[in-house]
């Protein structure tokens, strides 16, 4: 098997699931760069994750979790002027979240938004090496609302072209990132669109679709981006559509009758779940094999919602084939 790592880059935070029936709220890590690298740990694939926590309690727990999945941090940076941020998620009776702030204590800048370009330069020999050992690279574009760690991500992306990696970009729009930023929405929207052009395999939900695209059509959108990426649309509990390899095709989510908890985190298994697909199977564009690993995705996105918070719950690949088993798919 390849040592070839996913390397992950963006925000790890905290979500503060507050449960609109009695309003207790409980921490959990998350943020989707993390939750990506952490579920494709326990689907077998070495990753590594770039970015920048603050020197607190929050942070070092990030670091144990890293390294008991055996994360790869070289480049994680830490820094004691700003603090992990929290992010106020707040959970109704059926599981659905939705974002609602952030917990603003004593600063209102948080530590994901200073990812240094500066300290990534000084360490460049070690990163020509561990890009040298990377098949994938996965962001989003949360980063891109804070000038400091937009100049970062892009300074990877360019840097990584040189060493034939495929990038992976879901969009994970959250409109309150960019509320402090004095950014207009349609210099928002372009930042956007110009990452999206990096991009080998995107995903979105289908809201962002239309929001980014005017269209949920995936071989349309794929067809005005210059690496005419694979493109995944989600949308809940309806069906996926997908425009991979030219064949274009959906898939119905795969539904139990299991009581969904906590949907946090659930599109970020998903994505782990197609990432280990793409990493494991040499036969992935066939068509019926594409269908195939877009279920394996969505039962490891169904199975995260089954506890709550977005790390914990997520399976091992032994218990999504069990499931699939179990369920005939």
């Amino acid at each position: 098997m390849s040592k070839l790592q996913v390397c992950c880059i963006g925000e790890a935070l905290i979500d503060k699931i507050i449960n609109k029936s009695d309003f207790n709220f409980k921490n959990y890590l998350g943020g989707a760069p993390a939750n990506v690298v952490c579920a494709l740990r326990k689907l077998n694939v070495p990753g590594a994750f770039i970015g920048c926590l603050g020197d607190d309690y929050l942070g070092r727990e990030f670091i144990t979790l890293f390294q008991q999945l055996n994360i790869n941090i070289d480049f994680l940076q830490i820094t004691r002027d700003y603090p992990t941020r929290i992010v106020k998620v707040t959970r109704d009776e059926s599981g659905d979240r939705s974002f609602s702030g952030f917990d603003i204590t004593t600063s209102n800048v948080f530590a994901d938004e200073m990812l240094d370009k500066s300290l990534i330069i000084k360490n460049i020999k070690n990163l020509k090496k561990q890009f040298s050992n990377t098949k994938y690279i996965v962001t989003g574009t949360n980063l891109l609302a804070f000038s400091k760690a937009a100049e970062s991500l892009n300074f990877i992306l360019d840097f990584a072209k040189d060493f034939r990696i495929k990038v992976i970009v879901d969009v994970n729009w959250r409109e309150i990132f960019w509320e402090n930023s004095n950014i207009n929405k349609e210099m928002q929207f372009k930042k956007v669109k110009n990452l999206l052009h990096h991009a080998d395999i995107l995903k979105l939900a289908n809201e962002e679709a239309n929001l980014f695209f005017n269209t949920n059509d995936p071989a349309e959108i794929s067809k005005v981006l210059v690496k005419q990426p694979d493109v995944i649309i989600t949308n809940g509990a309806k069906p996926i559509h997908w425009y991979v390899n030219g064949f274009k095709g959906s898939n119905e989510v795969i539904k139990c009758t299991d009581k969904i908890i906590d949907t946090t985190g659930a599109g970020d298994a998903f994505l782990a779940g197609l990432i280990s697909r793409y990493y494991f199977d040499s036969n992935l564009y066939e068509h019926s094999k594409i269908k195939e690993n877009i279920n394996f995705a969505c039962v490891c996105g169904l199975l995260t919602c089954f506890g709550e918070g977005a790390i914990d719950q997520q399976p091992e690949d032994k218990l999504v084939y069990k499931f699939l088993e179990d369920f005939g798919s």
